[in-house]
């Protein structure tokens, strides 16, 4: 039971619902962004268009509060609506991509950059020494706001937050089987690796 209470606490987060507490009417305002228009060229042939419905880019927008705990010119730091611990907080995007992979390698800079500093103002804030950082990409990943986001969680030792800690871990077997998995990977990325190729010498 307790196992599955945490999965469904899990696939909440970031989620208000019916039943939890009022808006607050005092928080910390955010600036309009990117979404506040109806696009953001971001290049002459990538265009992201404004998700109306988005909860994420409402906040980016203005138009429903938040905690912020930082921003600049790419991202927004918040705090979770639903949190899994005191503190845990979302790095988000201010334009609107629904999934990691469709995310630009530069904004997932500009998110990442941000960790170190956020993290350790959280941490000290909360008395942690430890902290997840977390992203939920794809439905079965337990992703329930489609507009690319990590989590910072912090963690205290004993916490039991997660259950999957307890879960026994197997050793890779150094097999065929395994084998074929890094061949069929590295292929992949050879494969993603050629095709970005293709497409920065159709743009210059």
């Amino acid at each position: 039971m307790a196992a599955t209470r945490r999965r469904l606490d899990v696939l909440c987060s970031h989620l208000r619902t019916t039943d939890s507490p009022p808006t607050p009417t005092l928080f910390t305002g955010v600036s309009l962004s990117f979404c506040a228009s109806g696009e953001q060229r971001l290049s002459d042939s990538n265009v992201v268009t404004q998700n109306n419905d988005c909860v994420f880019c409402k906040i980016i927008r203005g138009e429903s509060p938040a905690f912020k705990l930082f921003e600049d010119d790419m991202c927004l730091c918040i705090l979770d609506t639903n949190p899994l611990s005191r503190g845990h907080s979302l790095i988000i995007p201010k334009s609107h991509f629904p999934s990691l992979e469709a995310t630009p390698p530069s904004v997932i800079a500009a998110m990442c950059s941000k960790v170190p500093i956020i993290s350790n103002a959280i941490m000290k804030t909360t008395g942690s020494d430890s902290f997840n950082l977390l992203v939920n990409n794809g439905v079965a990943a337990g992703q329930v706001i489609f507009h690319t986001h990590i989590h910072i969680i912090p963690r205290k030792a004993r916490d039991c937050l997660w259950a999957s800690e307890s879960l026994r871990r197997h050793p890779l077997k150094l097999d065929q089987e395994t084998s074929r998995l890094a061949d069929q990977v590295r292929k992949q990325l050879s494969n993603i690796s050629e095709d970005t190729k293709g497409i920065e010498s159709s743009l210059s």
